[in-house]
């Protein structure tokens, strides 16, 4: 269990099979993937990656109105907006935050991360906001 949160620490979003091949290759530990799968279960953690229908709203929350219909964007900096998504790689996932001007759909700021935190987040609306600042920040629902 040690060297499981050993090799999840410095890699959370490897899964059971991933530090099963980690614990055998750089560990010379010999062990089975399920046995792998119960330890991980038993200590809470698991892979950190995209899961499914994360779009789907939760039935409790509320829902805003959509405060920007109708409204006509006339001039650089009057609208921003943010958006989150992830980027997949061959064999990982990286997110990938932006900031974008909707007048003039330039691209203000923009960072990479390999953990969904919102560390990487704050650092790339910090770096846009010394650009500008908007009349209005728009985001979605999301996380």
């Amino acid at each position: 269990m040690g060297k499981i949160d050993e090799v999840y620490t410095k890699r959370p979003y490897f899964g059971y099979p991933r530090i099963t091949d980690n614990l055998k290759t750089n560990h010379g530990l010999v062990v089975n993937h399920k046995r792998v799968y119960r330890l991980m279960k038993i200590m809470g953690i698991e892979a950190i990656f995209p899961k499914k229908n994360l779009s789907v709203p939760d039935k409790s929350h509320e829902i805003y109105p959509y405060l920007l219909e109708g409204i006509k964007i006339i001039y650089p900096n009057q609208v921003w907006s943010v958006d989150i998504t992830y980027v997949r790689l061959k064999g990982d996932w990286l997110y990938l935050f932006a900031v974008l001007d909707w007048y003039s759909r330039y691209v203000l700021s923009w960072e990479l991360s390999d953990t969904l935190s919102s560390g990487f987040c704050c650092q790339a609306l910090h770096r846009a906001l010394k650009i500008n600042v908007p009349t209005i920040h728009n985001s979605d629902q999301g996380s």
